[in-house]
């Protein structure tokens, strides 16, 4: 009997040992560690933008001349002596004028070639004022016509009353039958344009 209740006593000991055991031991869940989630900003490396450079303003083109187109003659040294005859004729002014003109100027080498042609010395031509008034003004359009607006295969009227024709090849036929080839165009001036020919045209 003695035995029976020591043996219950130690299961019960046991028992209680082990419950308290139980209440004692926790066995705590494992934690997860917080994950947190930073956005990452990938930023630019910050690049200076250039000073803006201001563009110069373009130079407008200078179409038309400081000079008249008598002033023009008298100051190029290939058409001194169409010089010498507009002032021999008196005309030198009329290229002076605010009147807009366009001149076919013969060079010293055409006036030259005439000189030749009309077997006459410089002086000669300069003394016959007829003979000028009527040559000079044959090579004086009475507006202007630059080489753009030349209206190539039509009769051009002329200062003088008659007319001359010019080619698509910039040859000029006068009203005699002589042919004359434009050999400078577009020298601009005050009151018109000259274009330099190389040859004197002569009307009928």
């Amino acid at each position: 009997m003695l035995k029976k209740n020591v043996l219950s006593i130690a299961v019960v000991t046991a028992a209680m040992s082990l419950a308290a055991c139980n209440d004692t031991e926790t066995v705590a869940d494992p934690v997860e560690p917080e994950v947190t989630t930073e956005e990452v900003v990938v930023v630019d490396p910050v690049v200076e933008a250039e000073p803006m450079v201001e563009a110069e303003p373009m130079a407008e083109t200078d179409v038309v001349g400081t000079q008249t187109i008598g002033e023009m003659a008298a100051s190029n040294e290939d058409l001194t002596i169409l010089t010498a005859a507009l002032q021999a004729a008196g005309l030198d002014t009329m290229l002076m004028a605010d009147d807009k003109y366009t001149v076919f100027a013969p060079t010293d080498e055409a006036f030259a070639a005439l000189l030749t042609k009309l077997d006459m010395t410089k002086e000669e031509l300069l003394a016959d004022e007829a003979t000028l008034k009527s040559v000079l003004p044959y090579h004086v359009v009475p507006m202007v016509v630059t080489a753009s607006d030349i209206p190539y295969g039509t009769d051009i009227e002329t200062a003088n009353g008659q007319a001359f024709m010019i080619s698509e090849d910039n040859v000029i036929t006068d009203a005699s039958g002589n042919t004359a080839n434009i050999v400078g165009t577009d020298m601009m001036a005050t009151n018109g344009v000259v274009h330099v020919i190389d040859t004197v045209l002569l009307p009928k």
